[in-house]
């Protein structure tokens, strides 16, 4: 297959995978999740498919043996859903990095509000000195 073609097909599956994990998947072990990325082979007969979960609290573990036993359901949604003749094999990995960014905006929002504390205590800065 070719490059774009291939783009094209891996857009398309990562819609419709969020789609059906969204409405259709009643796991309480998925929880919600985002479809992050996906990587077909050239030839689309596997995919590798990126979950990250929208909590931090969700077992990983449990998280993946959830997916993995409704692949099966899910690739023959792709079939129903998909005008391809080959529907690829479907191999899910969680991916943290959703989770890992709040954790970061938080850290970040900390450290801000932690130095505005201290500035505030501090005198004005002459801004006569720096010039020449």
């Amino acid at each position: 297959m070719s490059s774009h073609r291939v783009e094209r097909l891996a857009g398309e599956i990562k819609k419709e995978i969020a789609s059906i994990l969204d409405r259709e998947i009643k796991d309480p072990r998925i929880g919600m999740v985002s479809v992050v990325a996906i990587d077909i082979a050239p030839d689309g007969c596997s995919a590798h498919v990126f979950v990250s979960p929208m909590m931090s609290n969700v077992d990983k573990k449990q998280m993946a043996a959830a997916l993995e036993s409704a692949k099966g359901y899910i690739r023959r949604e792709l079939g129903k859903r998909l005008k391809t003749r080959i529907i690829p094999e479907l191999y899910f990995q969680v991916d943290e990095s959703i989770a890992y960014g709040v954790q970061m905006i938080k850290k970040v929002e900390q450290q801000i509000a932690a130095d505005e504390q201290a500035a505030a205590g501090r005198p004005p800065i002459d801004e006569g000195v720096y010039k020449e």
